[in-house]
């Protein structure tokens, strides 16, 4: 269905594997509007076109894969591009967000997303080549890993599933050049599709409606980024894994699956190391002034280097001081197509469990000879790799340990420890896919590693600011943004006075007990906020590409919408309020060296979190909020029988 906005092809693929039929999906105007694009929009066509109580792997199943309207128009860090279904890992919404060239080159073949809906009688891949699309038969690209599986498809943007995807493993990731889709199993959907990969390619123009303000935003955006401590100094320099030893020092840091938060050896993993002694070069995905990625060199050729997550959860959290491994089992992990963050977190769990004598699976903490053959394992369903595929809540309930298995709501805990960042725990309980530490808020950024922060353990500022950031984060990824740009909303004059410890303290305490103010915030109607905030260029950007109506009241808006709707998908599925919760390592086991009261208090946050989202007791959206959001889709009685 065309559109009257920039930024948008206005056409959306939508595929059969089971029938070969080849079309168009409608989406209207008024739901660009409301959900921009990205996860939200994806959300939006699975709550129509999905049955609740849908088998993830069934070809009754739906794969999204859906652009934004910043995405390829140029604008900093635009790459992304969002992959959605009901998550066979949780059951619960899935999506994964990641940049490499896929998403532009879809844009540029004239398409702003893809549905592919069934099941092909055998492997297939897919050609998009503007409006020719066709099915290929893929049986000779079956088996092969992920880089090997983009090379075949030939010249255009690639994604592909590696072995993993193949053989189901509820946590396999879709690869496109070398950026992954990690979280929540995509790769295990297109597994289930039969779909090992797509190439799409075109020359469409992405139409801007104001391109003569959105040349000089971007040129302004850009200094910005460059000239930020954050973006233009600390990730360029040192990866995602710049906060490693603060994250140690602050006792953040997962360490032995999870029991404590300090590892002494947290600077021979460290992003300051690796920048030392292994990076090649940096790299970043298309249009990115940051260039946080790391290029390595292993057994003699430059490859993707390791991110932070995989260097705390392949580290730390398994007592593995080896840089050099990790960067080789990172590099493994990607051609077989499977999360690290999963990964590490499942062979921590894994070591503990024998530990105790609750399975004898040959894995212990500090040992990491064994490591890449379990890895092969799991990617091929092979002994004890049959019962690791199957993710750390499946190996809870079949060996036992549920107290100190790391996941909400089925998803893996990502690498920040949560007792010692209660907001951040709050993040985690709640976020709709999760425990993720992005779509939760990432809020230990302003607890434990930022340059001002919140008190980390100070509960009743916390459900405010979690949603804040959650609302916000989630709206300049339905944007089209990487999620880093939003570091800069932490103002250059921070890191100055943050040297100054009295300023550092005093800026701590008002931060803390500004939660009243920002709650006040989170009810203010977005009519009052018809206003642009310099350190939050997204609003004036998005509203240069596209014509619509966009300030910071109308944005804040489309993050509290989209957050609603896949709470209410959630619901629809059963997922509710019992499942906003931590494993009781978390909640009721003091972290070492934080005091006997240091477990995350969520019962006593979650009430007010719910009453600030117009949410019942229950954590089930009121009529009225769901009317005030425009979400009038719903049913809210459907979600009670």
């Amino acid at each position: 269905m065309a559109s009257r906005f920039g930024g948008y092809t206005g056409k959306i693929l939508d595929i059969n594997l089971s029938t070969g039929a080849i079309g168009e999906y409608p989406i209207s105007d008024k739901d660009r509007e409301r959900f921009l694009g990205g996860r939200f929009l994806s959300t939006k066509i699975m709550w129509d076109q999905l049955t609740p109580g849908t088998d993830p792997l069934s070809e009754e199943n739906i794969l999204i894969v859906m652009t934004s309207p910043l995405t390829g128009t140029g604008a900093p860090s635009t790459s992304r591009y969002d992959i959605s279904a009901k998550s066979p890992l949780t059951g619960a919404v899935g999506h994964s967000n990641s940049g490499g060239s896929f998403g532009i080159r879809l844009k540029r073949a004239g398409w702003d997303g893809m549905i592919v809906r069934g099941r092909a009688p055998g492997p297939v891949y897919i050609e998009i080549d503007q409006d020719r699309v066709a099915i290929h038969n893929a049986e000779e690209l079956w088996g092969l890993d992920t880089q090997a599986a983009q090379a075949a498809m030939g010249k255009g943007g690639t994604l592909a599933i590696g072995p993993a995807g193949e053989n189901r493993v509820k946590f396999a990731t879709v690869v496109s050049q070398e950026r992954s889709h990690g979280r929540t199993g995509m790769g295990a959907v297109m597994g289930s599709k039969n779909l090992k990969g797509v190439v799409a390619r075109g020359k469409c123009k992405i139409p801007i409606r104001d391109k003569t303000r959105f040349k000089k935003s971007v040129k302004k955006w850009t200094r910005m980024l460059k000239g930020h401590p954050a973006t233009g100094e600390a990730a360029p320099r040192y990866g995602t894994a710049v906060f490693l030893t603060a994250l140690s020092a602050g006792n953040a840091l997962p360490t032995r699956n999870f029991s404590r938060g300090s590892y002494e050896n947290a600077e021979k993993i460290s992003g300051q190391r690796l920048a030392r002694e292994y990076l090649v070069r940096n790299d970043g995905c298309a249009s990115c002034p940051i260039r946080c990625g790391r290029v390595v060199e292993l057994d003699g050729k430059n490859v993707k280097g390791p991110e932070y997550e995989i260097l705390c959860l392949m580290g730390a959290n398994l007592l593995i001081d080896d840089l050099e491994a990790i960067i080789r089992w990172n590099y493994e992990l990607d051609l077989l197509g499977m999360d690290t963050i999963t990964v590490g977190n499942l062979l921590g769990f894994a070591m503990e469990l024998n530990e105790r004598g609750m399975w004898d699976n040959g894995l212990r903490f500090g040992t990491k000879e064994n490591i890449s053959a379990v890895i092969e394992d799991i990617a091929y369903r092979r002994g004890v790799g049959a019962d690791l595929a199957e993710g750390v809540r499946a190996l809870s309930e079949k060996y036992g340990g549920q107290a100190f298995a790391a996941h909400v709501k089925g998803l893996e805990i990502a690498a920040y420890e949560p007792r010692a960042s209660v907001g951040h725990g709050l993040g985690y309980a709640t976020a709709s896919r999760g425990a993720c530490h992005l779509d939760g808020g990432y809020l230990i950024y302003l607890e434990v590693t930022g340059p001002v922060t919140l008190d980390p353990l100070h509960r009743r500022s916390k459900p405010g600011w979690v949603i804040l950031d959650q609302d916000l984060l989630a709206a300049i990824s339905a944007g089209g943004n990487c999620l880093f740009t939003s570091w800069t909303f932490v103002p250059r004059i921070a890191f100055t006075l943050s040297r100054f410890r009295w300023v550092a303290k005093t800026i701590t305490r008002l931060m803390t007990f500004s939660w009243p103010a920002v709650e006040l915030l989170l009810k203010v109607p977005p009519f009052f906020m018809r206003f642009h905030l310099p350190l939050l260029p997204h609003t004036k950007v998005i509203k240069q590409v596209t014509g619509m109506k966009m300030d910071f009241g109308r944005f804040s808006r489309v993050g509290a919408r989209g957050y609603t709707l896949e709470r209410l998908f959630n619901l629809r599925e059963g997922i509710g309020k019992a499942a906003d919760t931590l494993p009781k390592r978390f909640t009721g086991d003091p972290l070492p060296g934080a005091g006997k009261n240091s477990g995350v208090p969520i019962e006593q946050m979650l009430p007010a979190y719910y009453r600030l989202r117009g949410w019942d007791t229950e954590g089930v959206p009121t009529e009225k909020t769901v009317k005030k959001l425009g979400l009038d889709v719903v049913d809210l009685d459907a979600l009670s029988d």
